[in-house]
């Protein structure tokens, strides 16, 4: 069986995205694929990194606040 890189995953699925529009045409892509990205990427790298926003911060490469406001943009934040 052959691994599906992510960049496949994510094409595959917008072709999808796209059959099941029936020829209507999307509004607003880009903001909705980065936040349907965002809150996975980010509940499962803080959950790698223990919770540890200084280390999700450095492998994400953002700066620490900046992690700290997307987490709570996204709820993610106890």
């Amino acid at each position: 069986m052959s691994k599906k890189n992510i960049e496949d995953c994510v094409r595959d699925n917008l072709l999808d995205y796209f059959r099941d529009l029936h020829g209507e045409e999307p509004h607003g892509m880009y903001d909705m694929l980065v936040r349907l990205v965002e809150k996975p990427l980010l509940e499962v790298v803080m959950a790698q990194a223990d919770h540890n926003q200084s280390r999700a911060a450095e492998w994400l490469g953002l700066n620490r606040n900046t992690l700290r406001k997307k987490l709570l943009e996204h709820k993610l934040l106890k």
